[in-house]
């Protein structure tokens, strides 16, 4: 009798305890990726209080004064800057599915390094060749994760269909995009984008970057 009132008892405070082993907490679980959107809200409601100062002076790329520092910080900066909430949660969307499993295979410090490539490297490009034209926003951002993301699988001497597939797809339809649809899409920027995931993706996957 007094064994099975002792068992009661054990079974009892063990119950009470399940709730706190249960307990849900939030994780930060993509510091770059969550860090990187953070930021793209932020850039966007400064924009709209400064009434596009902002976007203007350090979130987009244009053709400007190369003894300007803010030239420098702009070749960066237009990825975190876009014209409307539409524009940003499209990016960021795709973004934030794709991101944090990359972060989780790569490393903080990649993909941190595939994003600040990509924005000098689709910065300088628009630069260069689009004088009168200004750029923002982080859809070569989107690209670069969408080439990178379809390098996971990449075994040793092969080449995965799935990147075969979305170079296909995504890129061969900027590439059309860019000679026959005439709006305000940057096409080379996705383009150059993809590039530089596709390009990281394979240095990455070959084991010439750490992954940390």
């Amino acid at each position: 009798m007094r064994d099975n009132l002792e068992r009661k008892r054990q079974e009892k405070e063990r119950g009470n305890d399940m709730p706190e082993n249960r307990k849900l907490k939030i994780s930060f679980n993509s510091p770059v990726i969550l860090s990187f959107t953070i930021l793209c809200f932020a850039a966007m409601v400064l924009n709209i209080v400064t009434r596009g100062f902002t976007n203007q002076v350090f979130f987009s790329v244009y053709r400007s004064s190369l003894l300007s520092p803010l030239t420098y910080i702009r070749f960066f900066g237009h990825v975190l800057g876009h014209a409307g909430w539409s524009h940003l949660f499209g990016n960021i969307t795709l973004i934030l599915v794709v991101g944090p499993l990359l972060e989780e295979k790569y490393g903080s410090a990649n993909m941190l390094f595939v994003i600040l490539a990509t924005a000098f490297s689709t910065g300088l490009a628009h630069y260069a060749l689009f004088p009168r034209m200004g750029l923002l926003g982080a859809s070569g951002v989107v690209f670069a994760l969408i080439l990178l993301s379809s390098f996971t699988s990449m075994k040793e001497g092969e080449i995965p269909l799935t990147f075969i597939l979305v170079a296909v797809i995504y890129l061969g339809q900027q590439v059309y995009d860019g000679i026959f649809v005439k709006d305000n899409v940057s096409n080379l920027t996705h383009i150059l984008g993809g590039v530089m995931g596709a390009a990281l993706g394979y240095v990455m996957n070959k084991n010439k970057m750490n992954r940390y």
